[in-house]
């Protein structure tokens, strides 16, 4: 449940991002595509559709996405994806196999650059 609502969180902080945020808007230009977010059985997912510098978000898997990434499970999904380190955690789940990434391996650094912009502003 909790990684269902971490993805439906993600999902809603990236379409603010789209719409209030003009270094992401930057970040998603040219981009039209689809990535899909879930578990390895897929009981837990979400697709992102990135289109005209907007972001949303749809439970459910979807076709053909332009890359995947799929956690063994939702209780790793939830952990790495709230680790402190997210890229270490990340790169350490692909090389032990709890994390699959199927699709263009580029956009996955690529949508992993986009989440910095999802944390609080900082006030100047």
């Amino acid at each position: 449940m909790k990684f269902r609502l971490l993805l439906w969180m993600l999902g809603l902080l990236m379409a603010r991002a789209s719409r209030n945020n003009p270094a992401f808007k930057q970040q998603l230009a040219g981009k039209n595509l689809t990535f899909l977010l879930q578990t390895t059985d897929g009981k837990v997912a979400r697709h992102f559709v990135v289109r005209d510098q907007r972001v949303s978000s749809r439970a459910g898997p979807i076709a053909e996405p332009a890359f995947a990434i799929s956690f063994k499970d939702a209780t790793y999904g939830f952990a790495t994806m709230q680790a402190k380190n997210k890229q270490l955690a990340f790169m350490q789940g692909i090389q032990d196999k709890h994390i699959q990434v199927t699709g263009n391996t580029g956009l996955v650094m690529w949508f992993q650059g986009l989440t910095k912009y999802l944390g609080p502003r900082k006030k100047k």
